[in-house]
């Protein structure tokens, strides 16, 4: 186990220079810089700005200093939110992103798998169909339309939940849905597929044979195998879930990573952008590390060091 961990780490290395590296010299091509939405100011004062901020240098000097400065764990200081570093702007989002974002699995995986079982069991039937169609709708339809769609309909039409603003469980109920809603909806075609192969099998067969109820064949023979096409799909998902949280918290108003990210970039605040990309890009490594592990765990075929 720890030859495998460390054999993963190792190997993310060069992913994550190369997210930093793009991500540096991208947020730089943009047109603007960070201080240029501020009212007019001196020649001087400007110098002394870029002179502070170490922005006069060349971009190579830049570059190495921030990937020194990084390899500290000093993700620098916000350009936009004055005597705030960008590791205190992330400790602050990132318990809000962090709830959201699990919310969305736990109601994902909840959801998707009862829903796929139920349409593997009643394969080819009314359920079946009904099932299918649903998910169908939520794989094609975005998160960025369906949230105003959600937030309209619940929230200013009929007033039953709020649209914006964090701290009560009311709060929650909107963007966890839809930021969950596509994943509920890929959870489910995978879920039917997965049993519906798993029924077919010769040990379920002698299961049913024996008048087992399928009820407990679910439970103690086919959920294991059902589970494992899942935590393939969890890395991705987990991207999937962070990038879209970003529009989701944008939305809703929540005080979460994004917010800071969509500002950070509609500001040109080169920092905070940089330090949220590299600390997403990192989380999301270590999520992928710990879904093979759990892989291991449901199939103890699967060595790890291979």
């Amino acid at each position: 186990m720890l030859s495998f961990l460390l054999k993963r780490i190792v190997s993310a290395i060069p992913t994550l220079f190369i997210i930093v590296t793009l991500a540096f010299f991208m947020i730089r091509l943009a047109p603007g810089g960070p201080f240029d939405a501020e009212r007019a100011v001196p020649a001087e004062i400007a110098a002394n700005l870029d002179a502070v901020y170490h922005l006069d240098e060349s971009l190579p000097r830049q570059y190495v200093a921030y990937l020194s400065g990084l390899l500290h764990g000093d993700f620098g200081p916000s350009f936009k939110y004055q005597d705030h570093t960008v590791s205190e702007l992330i400790a602050e989002g990132f318990p809000v992103s962090l709830q959201l974002g699990l919310g969305a699995i736990v109601l994902a995986l909840l959801v998707g798998v009862t829903l796929g079982m139920i349409a593997a069991v009643y394969q080819n039937q009314w359920v079946d169909y009904a099932v299918m169609f649903v998910s169908m709708t939520g794989i094609t339809i975005p998160n960025f339309v369906m949230a105003p769609l959600l937030a309209l309909v619940f929230g200013v039409l009929l007033g039953w939940l709020p649209v914006a603003g964090w701290g009560q469980w009311s709060h929650w109920v909107l963007p966890v849905i839809a930021l969950a809603l596509p994943q509920i909806a890929a959870v489910a075609r995978m879920t039917r597929g997965s049993l519906i192969e798993i029924l077919n099998a010769p040990y379920i067969r002698t299961a049913k044979a024996k008048g087992l109820p399928l009820g407990l064949i679910l439970r103690r023979h086919a959920s294991r195998a059902t589970l494992l096409p899942l935590l393939s799909w969890l890395g991705p998902a987990i991207a999937a879930i962070v990038t879209g949280s970003v529009v989701i918290e944008q939305i809703f108003s929540l005080p979460g990573i994004g917010r800071y990210f969509v500002n950070g970039a509609l500001n040109r605040d080169y920092t905070l952008v940089m330090g949220v990309v590299v600390f997403y890009a990192v989380l999301i490594v270590l999520m992928n590390v710990l879904v093979d592990i759990l892989y291991r765990w449901l199939d103890p075929r699967i060595e790890l060091n291979d």
